[in-house]
């Protein structure tokens, strides 16, 4: 079968909002927000909106609907509760991933970001298993880092799973399906 694109919505970090607002690689756009706001027909705000972006997009464009949801690990992390942790992560903003350890309950010995995408070497691996060796920590890191780490690598970390929960699963479910 066939995909037909029938929606598209326009997802925000409610930390971050659209940054400086240029696009990559001089900021976090891949296009920009008024091309992005001609095509939504949504827009999701994900995690608390702390810089204003819902009064942005309203400006923008009154006639948006907006939905908010927040990221929530899978249920299987909740093994890590109490663990000490060394997390990392190579992701847009990497003290998200921090910020989701610390709300599992694990106890953060440290915590290393690397830039989005990071490649991880040899080297890099090498250091991040002797910094968990030292601190007695568990090595923690997301799905998406987990993809860039050796096959051996994989076998020592512990992965984070995280999943949007929308705040109105219900508001949402009748945009995308209204009958």
């Amino acid at each position: 079968g066939r995909l037909i694109k029938d929606i598209s919505l326009i997802v925000i970090d409610g930390a971050a909002g659209f940054g400086n607002g240029r696009l990559i690689p001089a900021g976090p756009l891949r296009e920009t927000v008024a091309e992005g706001l001609t095509r939504a027909q949504a827009a999701v705000i994900v995690g608390t909106d702390t810089v204003g972006v819902r009064q942005t997009l309203t400006a923008l464009r009154p006639d948006l609907p907006i939905f908010t949801a927040h990221l929530q690990p899978a249920p299987e992390a909740a093994v890590l509760n109490g663990t000490r942790v060394l997390g990392f992560a190579g992701i847009g903003r990497p003290e998200k991933f921090a910020e989701t350890l610390t709300a599992l309950g694990c106890e953060l010995a440290d915590f290393i970001g690397f830039a989005d995408h990071h490649p991880y070497s040899e080297t890099d691996q090498k250091k991040l298993r002797e910094r968990a060796e030292t601190l007695g920590a568990q090595l923690v890191t997301t799905a998406k880092d987990a993809v860039r780490l050796s096959a051996e690598m994989r076998n020592t970390v512990k992965v984070v799973e995280v999943s949007a929960a929308f705040d109105d699963p219900a508001a949402l479910k009748a945009l995308i399906a209204p009958n």
